[in-house]
């Protein structure tokens, strides 16, 4: 067959690869970057999905409207201003299936062959594929524990004059670090100063541990004039209530809303409305606040249980910031005492160990570092985490 030419652009996610190799029985998975279902709050959700069905039957389950079901629409709003958003309304946002819909909505909409696209070294590994897809020519902003380096981004915005930027501001995927209030407000007035459009992921900012993350760039937008019409923002109930539902949703400009509009009429005609009722009755309910609480426990003991683990087992040959929320660790090999410093090798030889993580390498979109490495937390329990880590000090 003659495929399209952009696919040669692209390659099949490394960790969906990575999935194939655990069959094996007994292995501990520290790979997949999804939430713990015994989180899911089962008996909300049949509630809602049994009240839709009362009360909206007819709304639930026939076609609907491409930028979302309204009753929904009009929580997500609520939910957004619940959490500091200002003057958010249901016609300022689309629902999406899932935020990684998105992404590729943003993709379709924005970038034409050879735009220069910004990403976060390193980003989301289906953000990396997506934007190729559609023939980003994607430039690395270079990160530390706080977020993205604000002045080399700048410099390198001066230089290329990006499409936009793409950032996960609050414990990123796959760093877990968070861009802090100064770096945020400076986003934002650069944002202003080259009219750069900037995208905004946001599917982890309520997994907080302890005291909240900063407010958000669509948050802080109001105190930056200009600012809220360069910005996207996106976010999903993926991580807090239930991937299945696949629904996210995407604020933005008016004339972007539109045609990301028209795109997702030709992708799906519209996220299921079934799972679309079901999520709006659960916001309704009041329900989110107690499961976030719950989720945001059972993550806090499990984040720090695997960094104990990992500086006790593994010593001076790992690396890493302990996260403050968020689902991952993303973590360094230093190769110290002749130990294994490359992620790729270290990967194989921990699956023979019983033991997955996902290599960090395929996160840059430009100069990998092969010492790296992402490993989650969130779905094993403390004891699995304990056992997973010693295993993966045997193979190094």
């Amino acid at each position: 067959m003659q495929f399209a030419d952009r696919l040669d652009n692209v390659e099949t996610s490394a960790i969906r690869e990575l999935f194939k190799l655990l069959g094996k029985p007994g292995i501990i998975s520290f790979a997949g970057g999804f939430p713990d279902s015994a989180m899911f709050d089962v008996d909300g959700i049949r509630e809602a999905v049994n009240t839709a069905l009362t009360e909206e039957a007819g709304g639930a389950l026939q076609y609907g409207a491409t930028e979302g079901y309204n009753p929904l629409r009009e929580q997500l709003a609520r939910f957004m201003t619940d959490k500091g958003a200002s003057d958010v309304a249901p016609e300022n946002l689309i629902v999406t299936t899932g935020s990684q819909q998105a992404l590729d909505l943003l993709g379709k909409a924005l970038i034409s062959p050879g735009d220069k696209v910004f990403v976060e070294g390193p980003t989301f590994l289906a953000t990396i594929q997506c934007f190729r897809l559609y023939g980003a020519e994607l430039v690395s902003a270079p990160i530390d524990g706080e977020g993205v380096k604000v002045d080399e981004l700048e410099a390198l915005i001066a230089e290329h004059r990006p499409k936009f930027i793409y950032l996960i501001p609050t414990f990123g995927n796959p760093s877990g670090a968070t861009l802090n209030l100064e770096r945020r407000k400076k986003v934002l007035e650069l944002a202003v100063k080259y009219q750069t459009l900037v995208i905004e992921d946001d599917p982890y900012g309520d997994l907080y541990f302890g005291a909240a993350p900063p407010p958000s760039l669509l948050n802080l937008s109001a105190s930056v004039p200009g600012s809220r019409e360069l910005l996207v923002h996106c976010g999903s109930l993926s991580k807090v209530l239930s991937p299945g539902l696949r629904v996210g949703w995407m604020i933005a400009p008016a004339e972007l809303l539109a045609k990301a509009t028209m795109c997702k009429q030709f992708s799906d005609a519209h996220t299921s409305t079934f799972a679309q009722a079901t999520a709006a009755q659960y916001l309704k309910a009041g329900r989110m606040p107690a499961t976030l609480a719950k989720v945001r426990a059972v993550y806090a003991e499990r984040a720090q249980a695997m960094g104990q683990a990992l500086r006790r087992e593994l010593g001076d040959a790992i690396e890493f910031t302990q996260p403050q929320g968020g689902l991952f660790i993303w973590a360094r090999l230093t190769g110290a005492g002749g130990k294994v410093g490359d992620g790729n090798v270290l990967a194989k030889r921990a699956i023979e160990k019983g033991v997955a993580f996902v290599p960090g390498a395929p996160f840059f979109c430009a100069n990998p570092d092969h010492a790296t490495l992402r490993l989650s937390f969130a779905t094993a329990d403390v004891a699995k985490i304990e056992e997973g880590v010693a295993r993966l000090a045997q193979a190094l």
